[in-house]
């Protein structure tokens, strides 16, 4: 498994967590619940695939600017999260963000997906392909 295998693992799990919560209503369990879990799967993502695959292509002049950008856009996505969870679950505004927050992540992924793999797969080695999938897998599971 190479590290464009992994991490799309995890974003296919994420977009349908991202989906679900946004067709719950009201302070339910099954809201609370799928909110707690896109919020663990999306800050250990961010997290290793910040240490695993970003840091690495930091070094890089090819991924760098690509790399800043997607960082970024975790803090925005943990932002959005924070939102949530001092909005009242069963207020309007709270799907408001939830919306936000879905477009956002979908966003997100395409963009990693499409742009930031591309580039990332000249910058990186098939060796480091390779050995970052599985650091980031001993990390994630």
């Amino acid at each position: 498994m190479n590290i464009f295998e992994a991490l799309r693992h995890d974003h296919d799990k994420q977009r349908k967590l991202v989906d679900a919560l946004i067709q719950t209503h009201g302070d339910t369990d099954e809201r609370h619940t799928l909110m707690d879990q896109l919020k663990t799967e999306l800050k250990e993502h961010a997290k290793f695939e910040e240490r695993y695959f970003y840091n690495p292509l930091m070094l890089d002049d090819l991924t760098h600017e690509k790399s800043r950008h997607s960082v970024a856009e975790h803090h925005e996505i943990d932002e959005l999260i924070e939102d949530l969870e001092v909005t009242e679950m069963s207020s309007p505004a709270w799907l408001v963000t939830a919306k936000k927050l879905h477009h956002l992540v979908h966003h997100h992924l395409s963009e990693e997906e499409h742009e930031v793999f591309q580039l990332a797969g000249k910058a990186l080695t098939e060796e480091q392909k390779e050995s970052l999938a599985k650091q980031y897998n001993d990390a994630m599971h």
